[in-house]
Order: C-alpha cells, then structure tokens, then sequence
C-alpha cells in the first residue's frame, strides 16, 4: 500500500543559488521529485543532500514534459509542484497538510487546488499593477491529473472540480540582477516569438507594435493602478511593456526573414 500521502515536484536547471531554500521549504513532504533539464552546475549536488528522486529530462522537452516526467516518477497520492524560486511557507504547509488530511476522511473531494503567489519582483512584494491575487493549479491528486498540457504556459488538465486555497506561495519572481532579468526575457520572448508566428500572426507594422504595447502600458498603470506600488510597480510595469516589445519585436525580424527567403 503506497504511504506516502505528498509528493513535491521541483523543476531545475542551473539553480544552485536558490534551490537549498526551496528544498528547505518542503523537506516536510513525503518525497521530493526534482526533475532535471541539463544542469551544469552545483545544483544536483545540493539536491542529493535531501535525498530527492532525481529524473532526468532532456532538454528537447517542453515544461509540460518536465511537469508530466515528475508525476510519472512521483509515488505519492497527491501531487505539489514548486517552482525554484518559489518557497512553501509554514501557513501553507499546515493549510496543504489539513486539505489533505480532511479530504481523506470525509466526503469532500476536491480533485486539485490553486494556490495563491506572493510575488516579489524588484526587492518588494507587488500587490498591484494585475499581479495579485496570482493563482497557480500546482496541488492535485495523481490520479486525477491527465496531463499537463501546453510548451510554453504549460496547464494541467484535471479529472474533477478546482479548489482553492488561502494560503500563497513567496515567489521570487525575476530574481538577481538586471541582466539576468533581461537575459530570461530575451530567453523567453523567442519562445514567445516562435509561437506568434506558428499560429499565423498578421504581419507586423507600426499600429500593431504601438497597439500591443499600449495595451500593456493601460492594463498595468491604468487598470491595474501598478503605480500603488512605488517605484518598485512603475519599472516593473514599464519593464513588461518592454518585454512585449521584444517579443513582437522579434516575431517582426522571423517574418521579415521568411519574406527574404521566399524572395531567393
């Protein structure tokens, strides 16, 4: 009979700097699962030291891929997928514990839970600017999960009804410098590039480079009233309407090269 009531799925790639206190944050679990994607770093040396199931991923695979490798090694009856930069804390250990505790007993059953993020971005907890409250489907029963679904804002498809839960996540988002922070938007806005364009996305011109980032300039300092965090929410508003640009930025230059390749 499987004992272990919780399995915590970590993904990494070179996180030596902050894995150990994501570690930390779920020693409590019944088995930790970190899913490798070619680490070059120290990071799988600190990750033996809590006796976690390492699975190995190439790094072909898409996150969804990462995700669903660790729920076929996880032996647990529910399922916590953690983030490295993100971290469990106490409040949400005892709420995760008690959920699945009572769920076990009684007749209310919940097939998986969002759990809510804490997002710190530039130094300082952002409750502003659309990124509260940021609910992420990340606790669910293994046998309920069907898949997790989508390259590159991977979802999991559950079998059964959604609950949430109060406590949040701490996520570290954008950590480091400011180069590292623009390195992970370069990294990502190909990723995002290569989608737009997959799908067939209309030529880009003028309109739609000046449309795409006033739409992002009013839903974070209009709308979401970024500007009530301080400056803090000011240059991380000001920063994602720099990401968009990038992004169409580059699916401009990929349809600008089909053109010219065509053209040969």
């Amino acid at each position: 009979m499987n004992k272990i009531k919780l399995s915590a799925i970590i993904l990494v790639r070179n996180e030596e700097e902050i894995i150990k206190d994501c570690l930390e944050s779920v020693k409590w679990v019944g088995e930790i699962v970190v899913v490798d994607n070619d680490s070059t770093d120290k990071t799988l040396n600190i990750v033996k030291e809590y006796n976690a199931k390492i699975v190995r991923s190439p790094s072909g695979n898409s996150f969804a891929d990462h995700r669903n490798l660790g729920a076929k090694a996880a032996c647990g009856e529910w399922l916590l997928y953690v983030d490295a930069d993100e971290r469990v804390t106490p409040l949400l250990r005892k709420e995760i514990e008690s959920v699945i505790q009572n769920q076990l007993s009684s007749s209310e059953k919940f097939a998986a839970y969002a759990i809510p993020r804490r997002n710190i971005r530039l130094t300082k907890e952002l409750r502003w600017g659309g990124w509260w409250p940021d609910y992420v489907l990340r606790l669910m029963r293994k046998n309920k999960l069907v898949s997790w679904q989508g390259d590159l804002h991977e979802q999991p498809k559950i079998d059964g009804e959604v609950g949430y839960l109060k406590e949040a996540f701490v996520h570290f988002s954008h950590r480091g410098s400011l180069e590292n922070k623009l390195q992970n938007t370069i990294n990502w806005s190909k990723i995002e590039a290569e989608k737009l364009y997959e799908s067939g996305h209309p030529p880009m011109n003028i309109f739609r480079f000046l449309s795409a980032m006033w739409r992002e300039f009013y839903l974070r300092m209009i709308k979401y009233q970024a500007f009530r965090d301080g400056i803090e929410g000011v240059m991380e508003a000001i920063y994602q309407v720099f990401s968009v640009f990038i992004t169409y930025a580059r699916l401009w230059e990929k349809q600008e090269s089909k053109k010219i390749e065509n053209f040969n």
